[in-house]
C-alpha cells in the first residue's frame, strides 16, 4: 500500500508548516493530542507514504483527541492556549513578544479549524481513490461543537473562552488574552483553585482538585464571630494590605477545616487559591515559596489537623516559617493550620513534672524547652477559638439547618431528637447537628413516601 506521489495537498503541507512555525506558543508541540496531529500531518507531507501507517498515526490522533474528554480540536486547543504557560502568558515584557503571540494564533486558529471530513478528503487525493475509498471514509471523524459546555466553568474562564471560540480572527483576542493572564495568571493556577501538595514517584508536584469541597459560607450556622475574624483577613490579604498567618483551633466537629475551605469559595474569584499541605511536607514550604512567589494569585497554604510530637522535623520548620526568614516570606502567601490543640504539640504528665530537670535523662533548663514548644501557636498572628456549643447553642444550629432545609418537624420532637442524637454519637457539636439532620431528613422521607 505504499504510495510514491511527492505532490502531496498544500493544505496538509500548509497545517504542517502552521505547527512548526509556532514559537511563543511551542510548549503545544509536546503536548500529546497536538504532537500526535503534527506526527500524522507530518509522514502524510513525506514522499513515501503507506495507508497501514497513515491509518495507525490518525486513528492514534483521533483516540488521543477523545481521551482528552471532547471530540472538538477547536476547544481543545483553546483550552491549551489559556492555560498554557509561556513568555506572553507570564506578562513578561519582552518586544516582540506580543505580536508573535499573536501570530502564533492565526496560526493555531488554521489548526483548530481542520476537521476529519477535511483530512479524509486530501487523503482520497493522496491514495488510489478506487482501491483504498472505503477504507479512508471509515476513518473516525472529530468535529466541532455547535455550543461550549461551560458547566462549573469559573465566569471569567467562560468570557475568555466564548471570546476565541466565537471569534474569526484569534489574532485580534489578544488584548483580551493579556488581560486574562494579567488578572489570573496561565497555567494550572489560572483554572484550578484548590490544589494538594504530594509526591508522585519521588517527585513533588501541586495536584489539581478538579471538585473540592463545595461548602459555602452561607451554610454555616453559629460561629459568626469566628468566621469574621478569618474572613475580615483574608479581605486584607486580597486586597494586599497586611494581614496574618491563622491558626483555628478547638474541639472536633465545629467547623473550623470546613471554614477556611467556604472562604476559598467565596473569594477564588478575587484570585484566592489553596494549597493543601500535608504535616509531612512543610518542610518543602521554601519549594512551595519559590514556584508561587511571581504568581498573580494569591495562595493560603492550608495545614489541616496539625499537631506535633516530639522532635518533629517539621515542628523546626514551621517555627521557621512562622519567623519569616528570608526564603519563607512571600507577599502573596499565607499559612492557615487548624488543630484541636491551642499550643499543637503533645504534652505528657511527666512534662509537668518539675523534678524531670533533676534526672540523667533530662534537660536543665527543660522549663525554657517547654516553653519554645507552647509558643509554637503564638507565631501565628491570629488565633481562633471554636469551642463546643452548650446545649442551647447547639440546638440553635440544629434549628438553623432545618430551616434552610424547610423541614417540617415541630420543634418539640426535633429537640428531643437532637438530644439523643448527640447523647448517642459524638456530643453537641455543629458536625453532630448537620449529622443529625441529614439522618432525621431522610427518615421522614422514607417514613412519608
Amino acid at each position: 500500500m505504499e504510495n510514491t506521489n511527492s505532490n502531496v495537498s498544500f493544505d496538509i503541507k500548509n497545517a504542517k508548516l502552521s505547527l512548526n512555525s509556532i514559537s511563543v506558543y511551542r510548549n503545544l508541540l509536546k503536548d500529546k493530542v497536538v504532537n500526535s496531529l503534527y506526527l500524522f500531518l507530518n509522514y502524510a507531507d513525506g514522499e513515501k507514504v503507506e495507508l497501514d501507517h497513515t491509518a495507525e498515526l490518525y486513528n492514534n490522533f483521533f483516540f488521543n483527541l477523545s481521551e482528552s474528554g471532547t471530540n472538538s480540536l477547536k476547544e481543545y486547543i483553546i483550552n491549551k492556549i489559556l492555560f498554557d504557560e509561556n513568555a506572553f502568558s507570564r506578562i513578561e515584557k519582552h518586544k516582540n513578544i506580543e505580536d508573535a503571540a499573536a501570530n502564533d494564533l492565526k496560526k493555531l486558529q488554521f489548526i483548530a479549524s481542520l476537521k476529519g471530513s477535511f483530512i479524509k478528503d486530501r487523503l482520497l487525493k493522496i491514495f488510489d481513490k478506487n482501491k483504498f475509498k472505503n477504507v479512508i471514509e471509515e476513518f473516525p471523524q472529530w468535529g466541532e461543537v455547535e455550543k461550549l459546555d461551560l458547566t462549573n466553568i469559573p465566569e471569567h474562564i467562560k468570557l475568555i473562552k466564548e471570546s476565541l471560540y466565537n471569534s474569526d480572527n484569534w489574532n485580534e483576542c489578544i488584548y483580551d488574552l493579556k488581560k486574562f493572564h494579567q488578572n489570573y495568571g496561565c497555567g494550572i493556577f489560572a483554572f484550578y483553585r484548590a490544589f494538594v501538595w504530594e509526591y508522585v514517584d519521588g517527585k513533588s508536584q501541586f495536584k489539581c482538585i478538579s471538585n473540592p469541597d463545595p461548602v459555602e459560607l452561607s451554610d454555616f450556622i453559629g460561629y459568626e464571630n469566628e468566621r469574621k475574624i478569618v474572613i475580615e483577613n483574608t479581605v486584607q490579604f486580597l486586597k494586599g494590605f497586611p494581614s496574618n498567618n491563622v491558626l483555628l483551633y478547638g474541639d472536633r466537629g465545629t467547623g473550623k477545616s470546613s471554614t477556611v475551605k467556604a472562604i476559598l469559595n467565596k473569594y477564588y474569584k478575587d484570585g484566592l487559591r489553596m494549597i493543601e499541605l500535608p504535616k509531612a511536607h512543610i518542610i518543602d514550604f521554601p519549594d512551595i515559596i519559590r514556584q508561587l512567589k511571581d504568581k498573580p494569585q494569591k495562595f493560603i497554604i492550608f495545614i489541616d489537623d496539625l499537631v506535633f510530637g516530639d522532635n518533629e522535623e517539621s515542628y523546626t520548620a514551621l517555627k521557621s516559617i512562622l519567623e519569616g526568614g528570608i526564603e519563607s516570606k512571600s507577599r502573596n502567601i499565607l499559612i492557615y493550620a487548624t488543630s484541636n490543640r491551642r499550643h499543637l504539640v503533645k504534652e505528657y504528665f511527666s512534662d509537668r513534672d518539675s523534678a524531670k530537670s533533676q534526672r540523667g535523662d533530662g534537660e536543665i533548663h527543660y522549663g525554657d524547652s517547654r516553653q519554645e514548644k507552647l509558643s509554637l501557636a503564638d507565631r501565628f498572628g491570629i488565633n481562633v477559638l471554636f469551642s463546643s456549643p452548650d446545649k442551647k447553642r447547639y440546638l440553635e444550629i440544629v434549628d438553623g439547618i432545618a430551616d434552610k432545609r424547610k423541614l417540617k418537624i415541630d420543634r418539640k420532637t426535633l429537640h428531643r431528637e437532637a438530644v439523643k442524637w448527640e447523647m448517642w454519637y459524638n456530643g453537641p457539636s455543629a458536625r453532630t447537628a448537620v449529622q443529625f439532620i441529614d439522618w432525621i431528613e431522610g427518615k421522614n422521607k422514607i417514613e412519608n413516601k
